[in-house]
């Protein structure tokens, strides 16, 4: 049988870097995973190709040769993966969706033929009976989509096969991914991740992690892994068994590969397991760190924040050798209009370049979505949209959540702010003894690009070589770092200004206009009239767009703020 899996499109975002990828030598962030992992599972005479479209464009041709097409994605992704089933049903190819957006919204994908929701692991044979049966119908037989829910007890990963890795054109990504654990034996009440992999954290063993990195260097790949699990640290025990098989492979194959995760800012509490990492090779990590408000960490029931200092675990790690991408929200019901400027203070004061804030948003099946459907103030069910208007009503007034948003984070993308923050990083990374690996041509490559690019025709040029020579006074080892910081704030500054900082504006015209309209309106029972002005797509992002927001609209929103008025955010 021939299987065709595509990877759908994701819009631009903060994690996709989609300005930075030329100068990086890249089409796309991160290659896929899940098909990857479903492909290994199907038979070995199935005929598999992947197609993921960031990448690369579809073909009829390519729709056509295929006996079924798997499609699988995010929530953000998931209008390409309808797009994608349309054209594979209106070319009568059977089709199937599975992956995190299924997970979350099956009933969304209603118009495939086969919808796929949870894990993987010991389903094949069930998926390929419901192909069979798709493929069976007779042409043109209307008929409702096979829904393949899963039953009992969710599967033990250490039955998963080593990836097929060979399926993907690794030198179109940045990084490739690899997965340890799934699950976290947190509770947070806006994640998502207990509700689809639950809070006892299953591993693989040492020997499959080692087995897949020996798949990747055996097919010449070389440079950025990223380990997906939404807690690495999830169960420490198995962390402690893997890193020392880790630290062996890079020595026998001469340092190949960099690591980073993401964790909970908990790790800082175990300096033993942060140093075994960063000698495994592992020089980032992602960690939640949500807020400096004790009452909304509290609320959130985000408890392993509660009781630790914040800035004192992110400076820790980052002296230890693991540079800090930070998570922060705004929006917590137990936010005020204080939060902005607290949230901007906080996280000007880390050495965290990437600082990734969002709105607050109710993801399907989560505590706080039961919550808020509960109090009667749900609206819609999530898209993965950051910067559209939250999915409920906020109970801080909205339009002062989304100006303040906006404000917020135009100060931290200002070039300014972006570029303190890399000083500060490595100001504090300077003594951090890191076991180091050879560049790579790619690599070397990006750094001329980057050098030209950023160094010569960016109007930020300035804010390049100040921290270029930085660098090289404070911590000539972590060059090569400062540059990759660099090339990923082009991407930040340059989506803040042109993509985010326009759509917030877009929310705010619409918000008034309902306003409006609701003002006009005969009280009535309803809590809101939701109303959709005719904006073009086009608008959404054009950069002029402030300018023709409403006089009460402070355009500070809508504008990076200047150095002196700031005191100096990346799921799945």
């Amino acid at each position: 049988m021939k299987i065709l899996l595509v990877h759908a499109r994701f819009p631009m975002t903060y994690w996709g870097f989609q300005h930075a990828m030329p100068i990086a030598g890249a089409e796309a962030s991160l290659a896929p995973l899940g098909l990857v992992t479903v492909a290994a599972l199907l038979p070995k005479s199935f005929e598999l190709r992947l197609v993921d479209l960031n990448v690369e464009p579809l073909t009829d041709e390519a729709l056509r040769a295929a006996d079924a097409v798997l499609v699988g994605g995010m929530l953000v992704q998931a209008p390409s993966m309808l797009e994608v089933v349309a054209r594979a049903r209106a070319l009568g190819r059977p089709t199937v969706v599975g992956g995190p957006a299924v997970g979350a919204t099956p009933e969304r994908f209603h118009g495939a033929d086969v919808v796929f929701v949870g894990e993987a692991e010991g389903r094949a044979e069930e998926l390929l009976q419901a192909i069979e049966r798709v493929r069976a119908r007779p042409p043109g037989a209307e008929a409702g989509p096979l829904v393949l829910e899963p039953t009992g007890a969710r599967p033990a990963i250490t039955s998963s096969p080593v990836p097929r890795f060979d399926l993907l054109r690794r030198d179109k990504y940045v990084s490739v991914c690899v997965q340890f654990s799934r699950g976290c034996p947190y509770a947070c009440e806006f994640c998502d991740v207990t509700t689809q992999f639950g809070r006892t954290p299953r591993v693989k063993t040492p020997a499959q992690i080692v087995a897949e990195l020996e798949a990747l260097h055996a097919l010449g790949y070389r440079g950025s892994i990223f380990l997906v699990d939404d807690n690495f640290i999830g169960n420490k025990r198995a962390v402690r068994a893997l890193l020392p098989e880790l630290r062996t492979f890079q020595r026998r194959h001469g340092r190949p590969f960099d690591f980073y995760t993401e964790a909970t800012v908990t790790l800082a509490t175990d300096p033993a397991l942060v140093a075994a990492m960063v000698e495994a090779g592992f020089g980032a990590v992602f960690l939640g760190i949500e807020t400096p408000s004790k009452v909304s960490l509290a609320g959130a029931s985000k408890n392993q924040n509660l009781h630790l200092d914040l800035s004192a675990a992110v400076e820790s790690l980052t002296k230890a050798g693991l540079e800090v991408m930070g998570g922060f929200i705004v929006g917590f019901d137990g936010d005020d209009p204080s939060i902005f400027e607290e949230q901007r203070a906080f996280i000007a004061s880390l050495p965290i370049p990437m600082a990734m804030v969002g709105v607050l948003g109710a993801l399907p099946g989560t505590p706080l979505w039961h919550r808020l459907l509960g109090e009667g103030r749900l609206r819609s069910s999530a898209d993965g949209d950051a910067f559209a208007r939250p999915n409920f009503e906020p109970a801080m007034d909205e339009r002062t959540l989304l100006v303040g948003y906006a404000e917020l984070l135009a100060s931290l993308y200002s070039p300014e702010a972006y570029y303190a923050r890399c000083r500060s990083y490595l100001a504090q990374a300077a003594g951090a003894a890191i076991p180091g690996r050879g560049i790579t041509r790619r690599e070397l490559r990006a750094a001329v690009r980057a050098f030209w690019h950023l160094g010569v025709k960016s109007p930020r040029r300035g804010h390049f070589w100040r921290l270029v020579g930085s660098a090289l006074r404070v911590a000539p080892s972590r060059v090569s770092r400062a540059v990759v910081q660099a090339i990923r704030g082009e991407h930040l500054i340059r989506y803040t200004e042109e993509e985010v900082l326009p759509r917030i504006a877009a929310s705010l015209v619409e918000l008034d206009e309902e306003r409006r309209v609701a003002a006009a309106q005969p009280a009535a029972g309803a809590r809101r009239v939701p109303v959709r002005p005719a904006l073009p797509a086009s608008a959404v992002r054009a950069p002029g767009l402030a300018k023709s927001l409403r006089p009460e609209v402070p355009l500070v929103a809508l504008r990076a703020r200047p150095a002196n008025a700031q005191a100096v955010r990346p799921s799945a």
